[in-house]
């Protein structure tokens, strides 16, 4: 199926195109589209909340994700209505589910689409909508994803945005009930630990999370619990964990819906994580968050905002050492020469640092 080309969509910065509101009054009914990967999805949503802010008394702000990373945005107080595609990763499948979303997408006659996606799908689905004004995400230049997140909502043409990790769960209690019943006292600080690189390049040593947590407890005036959640797939490394770490570590590993992992880690009081999707839900959370950068784009990927930090090892130019998240090299893994008493250190920091300021994704200039 072919798209129509329905505006002249002249570059706005860094590739970014946009057919920008010109209403005198700013849009009412907007939908904002994103598609992928559970961090990636998540990541959209202090912007647009920023946005959300922007917007007058009884607008309407939708969200249109596929249905497997849909957890968190249905969790947070931001939308009016989250559009659930379903099909999995087939895309003849989704197009099928988009097709029976649209009769209800065109009865909400947007006025502008936020594609914060672009590929094929979100393209279809605003030249099927056909809103008087429009954005689309510019995917491949270097820079943060966030960063481009922002300037693509901003093409819109609405002004610049405030960002701040400030999104409000429906249930904000839902991370420390589930902490209680898996045996925190209540009272320790929560240190999420997460072993959760998809690569194993992208992997910092077990043996190192373990001597970070004894560092770190050791010189801690109150005595933490540390916690691994996540996917299943993590389940041997965090048994691992477990057995250096004992009573002191918690594993919710598997044992949490996404939404749930989110509300966990917005209790937390740091997050250390490699390249994960977990990570980007953390500094999203507004949890001071450490991220550890192996065989990864730390220029794409690092958390954001004044309250996060990337330790990025890889001494080549960003991303070019890299396939499909494997190391060029080889052994030894650039992780590997990383010492926990230099991850102490930065995230002692980090807190101090983190302590000191409100915390923000972006502030504008104006």
């Amino acid at each position: 199926m072919s798209l129509p080309s329905n505006a002249p969509a002249v570059p706005v910065a860094e590739g970014i195109r946009a057919e920008p509101w010109t209403g005198a009054e700013a849009p009412r009914r907007v939908l904002a589209v994103r598609l992928q990967a559970m961090g990636d999805t998540v990541l959209t949503l202090p912007y647009l909340q920023a946005f959300r802010r922007a917007q007058p008394p009884g607008a309407t702000l939708d969200f249109l994700t596929r249905r497997e990373v849909a957890g968190v945005p249905n969790a947070v107080s931001l939308f009016n209505e989250v559009f659930e595609i379903g099909g999995g990763r087939d895309v003849r499948l989704q197009c099928l589910s988009v097709l029976t979303l649209l009769p209800t997408l065109l009865r909400r006659r947007y006025d502008v689409v936020l594609d914060l996606q672009r590929n094929r799908l979100s393209r279809l689905v605003r030249s099927l909508l056909r809103p008087p004004a429009w954005c689309e995400f510019e995917r491949f230049s270097a820079e943060l994803a966030g960063e481009r997140t922002r300037k693509t909502i901003e093409a819109v043409g609405l002004g610049p945005l405030d960002v701040y990790p400030d999104l409000e769960l429906f249930d904000p209690d839902a991370g420390l009930a589930i902490l209680r019943d898996a045996g925190w006292d209540g009272e320790r600080d929560i240190v999420v630990l997460n072993p959760g690189g998809f690569f194993e390049d992208r992997g910092w040593p077990l043996e190192s999370y373990a001597d970070f947590a004894k560092m770190w407890a050791e010189g801690s005036p109150s005595l933490p619990q540390f916690v691994v959640l996540g996917l299943p797939s993590i389940t041997d490394r965090a048994g691992v964990l477990k057995t250096r770490l004992g009573g002191e570590l918690l594993d919710l590993v598997g044992c949490t819906t996404a939404s749930e992992a989110f509300a966990v880690l917005s209790s937390a009081r740091l997050v250390l994580s490699e390249d994960s999707g977990l990570m980007h839900m953390a500094w999203v959370a507004g949890t001071p968050t450490l991220g550890l950068f192996g065989a990864s784009r730390a220029i794409w990927a690092s958390p954001h905002g004044n309250y996060s930090e990337c330790i990025d090892v890889c001494e080549a130019v960003d991303g070019e050492c890299m396939v499909a998240g494997r190391c060029r090299r080889g052994s030894p893994r650039c992780l590997t020469e990383l010492t926990p008493e230099v991850v102490v250190e930065r995230a002692l920091a980090l807190l101090q640092r983190a302590d000191r300021h409100e915390k923000v994704i972006y502030r504008s200039a104006r």
